[in-house]
């Protein structure tokens, strides 16, 4: 696996830092790459983050994964809307510019997996497809308030990873969501996993094992793909 790193300029005059892994031997690389968004806590450098980029570079797929201006500045105050998205873009510039890729998959976890639905919904992004680290439904304690209006207006494959002990997203809720939608959305469900997919100390399993779990899950899924 090759490791670039990568400082993305943005209309702001600022620059947010992005770490691009692909495959060892470029014969081996896939049409599709794919752009990964954090979470609001985090950034590009999370564990699940960096693990899951890694692993699905190991099985042929370009990865770029970038901070949101805000995380690179070293504030918690979240970016407003426009600039996360025009972040998201200027990340996918810079795929597209380093690598040979065709296509792209937007990839988010919580905030940069919302951001990617509506982005996508407005035709701000175009992504061949979405895959969802913990799609954010509802805020904790909001079930009725739901997040759903982006994914409705989406008419491309998306694939979602959610936790049972999630407080961002009632499963039962989220299943009529999808009953709901005509683009056969997949979800995998992360036994005990709360938002970020850990589990209780009592469970016993490494995050390695949930983390490889997700990496050959959406290789199965982006191998199934008409794009692949």
């Amino acid at each position: 696996m090759k490791t670039q790193t990568f400082s993305i300029p943005l209309n702001t005059g600022d620059q947010v830092s992005a770490v691009l892994t692909t495959p060892e031997d470029p014969a081996v690389l896939h049409d599709q790459g794919i752009v990964i968004a954090h979470g609001a806590a985090n950034d590009m450098n999370n564990d699940l983050i960096r693990a899951v980029a890694q692993g699905l570079s190991e099985q042929g797929v370009a990865c770029l994964r970038f901070n949101f201006l805000y995380r690179e500045l070293g504030k918690n105050s979240v970016d407003p809307e426009h600039r996360l998205v025009h972040a998201w873009q200027e990340a996918v510039a810079c795929l597209q510019t380093h690598t040979e890729c065709t296509g792209y998959i937007a990839m988010g976890k919580s905030l940069g997996a919302r951001i990617a639905a509506q982005a996508t919904a407005a035709g701000d992004l175009s992504p061949d497809s979405l895959i969802f680290l913990g799609y954010p439904l509802h805020a904790p304690g909001k079930k009725e308030m739901l997040r759903d209006a982006p994914l409705r207006q989406i008419n491309r494959p998306m694939l979602f990873f959610e936790g049972t002990r999630d407080p961002f997203c009632d499963l039962d809720q989220l299943e009529s969501v999808f009953a709901t939608l005509t683009n056969r959305p997949e979800l995998t469900v992360i036994d005990k996993g709360n938002h970020s997919f850990d589990l209780p100390k009592s469970d016993g399993r490494p995050m390695t094992d949930i983390y490889r779990t997700i990496v050959d899950r959406c290789t199965d899924w982006i191998k199934a793909s008409p794009n692949f």
